[in-house]
């Protein structure tokens, strides 16, 4: 009697393994590949994180590859991930401009491509557009840095500032540019804020590849061409990592100490290095893009093509890549400035307190 029992339960054990083994195939639905820009910024390092534990989670495999802010790199790599047959691809273009060829081989092979957080232009076969709400995100840094010159430079009868702009390869950057300058644009023409440099416009202000110490360099001009006699009150600038090297330029000539108040300086991804530098008060806001959030938009929307679906979108106007308007769906930016840091970024898991130390 008590060998039967055993037997029973060894039979049980085996179907169990059975049915374990069974369902772990079913959970393989194919592999996306993931091509992302670079690995010199932590948010892109969280993107791709991020995309992989939630791929793996809903069953699929993950190719995720990093171009090092390369161009032929990331040709290369999503002509590779199109070669070996992935099943659908998850591009943040580092030129959105340069991948019309490889995406045609890929609608060739009936392989859905869906552009992560930076559109891709000039192609027709980009199926959807996972993103933030772009111009919100300006729109967002331009009210803080009104809000902040109020702040602290109450008695300014003008605030002097300056402009950054991000990579004029990247779509994105003329949305935050215009976000911000249609707060920022009535009250230049009103007089209240003076671009003493003169220098507008993304043509002239924008900041290839995202380069911090390209815009270090370029405040360090600023300054010494500008502000001999005149004090700075305010930057714009549109990414964290710009953000560190311009407020590296202004210490160098000793704003933040003495008399010398910091200028009110944007940012955007809220990374750890300049959530510290806001919670010191030399920067004074940045724009928080959960990318949890966007990762598992991205899931859904590949799980629904692949399942022959139609994925959740919820803009069909804004994201003209030249070629077509992409299908997309526009996450809710939030800004960030020292009250919200506890609240926002830590009480929602995104960083730990340690980290923030």
């Amino acid at each position: 009697m008590k060998l039967k029992k055993t037997l029973v339960i060894a039979a049980a054990a085996v179907g169990l393994l059975a049915t374990q083994s069974m369902g772990a195939l079913a959970q393989d639905k194919g592999t996306v590949g993931i091509s992302m820009p670079t690995k010199s910024s932590a948010r892109w390092i969280d993107d791709g994180n991020n995309m992989v534990k939630q791929f793996e989670e809903a069953g699929f495999a993950a190719d995720l590859q990093y171009a090092d802010d390369d161009i032929p790199n990331q040709l290369s790599q999503v002509e590779n991930m199109v070669t070996k047959g992935v099943d659908a691809l998850v591009i943040a273009a580092i030129d959105g401009t340069t991948l019309s060829n490889t995406l045609a081989n890929a609608a060739a092979s009936g392989i859905p491509v869906i552009a992560y957080d930076r559109l891709i232009r000039d192609s027709g076969d980009v199926d959807y557009y996972a993103t933030f709400d772009n111009f919100q995100v300006g729109v967002l840094q331009g009210q803080s840095l009104v809000d902040g010159l109020k702040e602290r430079f109450p008695d300014a009868e003008t605030w002097n500032v300056e402009l950054f702009g991000g990579s004029p390869d990247d779509n994105n950057a003329y949305f935050f540019y215009d976000g911000a300058m249609s707060v920022l644009q009535p009250l230049i023409d009103e007089g209240k804020i003076k671009i003493v440099s003169g220098q507008t416009g993304m043509q002239t202000v924008g900041t290839l590849r995202w380069d911090g110490s390209v815009a270090q360099a370029r405040m360090d001009n600023l300054l010494s061409a500008n502000y001999t006699n005149e004090t700075l009150h305010g930057v714009l600038s549109p990414y964290d990592g710009l953000s560190i090297g311009i407020i590296s330029s202004l210490k160098g000539v000793g704003y933040g100490s003495g008399d010398m108040k910091m200028p009110i300086i944007t940012g955007q991804d809220a990374e750890v290095q300049s959530v510290k530098a806001i919670e010191r008060g030399d920067q004074y806001s940045t724009i928080f893009k959960d990318t949890r959030e966007l990762a598992k938009v991205t899931v859904s929307m590949v799980q629904a093509v692949l399942e022959g679906s139609e994925p959740e979108i919820n803009d069909t106007e804004t994201y003209n890549n030249g070629v077509k308007v992409v299908p997309s769906y526009l996450l809710k930016p939030v800004l960030v400035t020292k009250g919200d840091i506890e609240p926002v970024l830590v009480e929602s898991g995104y960083y730990t307190e340690d980290q923030l130390k």
